[in-house]
């Protein structure tokens, strides 16, 4: 059942794609999974922004995400073949500046990971997705890990778990120092 507050999320993202993204319609026709699968995801990350990350910061907490933008630009930018620009209007307006001061990739293989995922659980709607998606995806993260190195640090997750450990530690403690 919708509240109030998901009606006026609904209507103000529904105003915002007639106004800013009308140009890309065409393209989205073509590809409907887009619009749907980013703007559930942004208008989710809103909420959580409005609700959790802007409030912590705020009161001088640390937030610590499993995924945030970055996993946008993978998944939809370099698994789904959408133009970064697309997910940069989005970005720039439900996040207005807030960006991750540190992003912890946890690089693997894709058949090694798909592999380990499918020990953990049933696959999800993701995990069900080709090889090749999860090759553009990798690639994605990996190029935006060579853009961006001081902010997005790439842990080789393939390595045994008190290695991985190792990483995320010296990681998170150059960040705090």
């Amino acid at each position: 059942m919708l509240t109030d507050e998901h009606r006026l999320l609904r209507d103000t993202l529904r105003d915002f794609a007639q106004q800013r993204l009308a140009p890309f319609a065409a393209e989205w026709d073509r590809n409907a999974t887009f619009p749907k699968e980013a703007l559930a995801e942004l208008a989710a990350r809103a909420e959580h922004l409005a609700r959790v990350i802007r409030p912590a910061l705020a009161d001088g907490v640390c937030v610590v995400c499993d995924r945030f933008t970055d996993a946008t630009y993978a998944y939809q930018g370099g698994g789904r073949g959408v133009p970064e620009e697309r997910i940069r209007i989005l970005e720039d307006w439900v996040q207005q500046g807030l960006r991750p001061d540190l992003t912890l990739l946890l690089d693997i293989p894709v058949e090694q990971g798909l592999g380990r995922a499918g020990q953990r659980s049933a696959p999800d709607r993701f995990e069900r997705e080709k090889i090749d998606f999860f090759e553009r995806v990798r690639n994605r993260y990996l190029a935006a890990a060579t853009s961006e190195p001081r902010r997005i640090r790439v842990i080789d997750a393939a390595r045994d778990i008190p290695h991985v450990q190792a990483q995320l530690r010296n990681a998170l403690a150059e960040l705090l120092r």
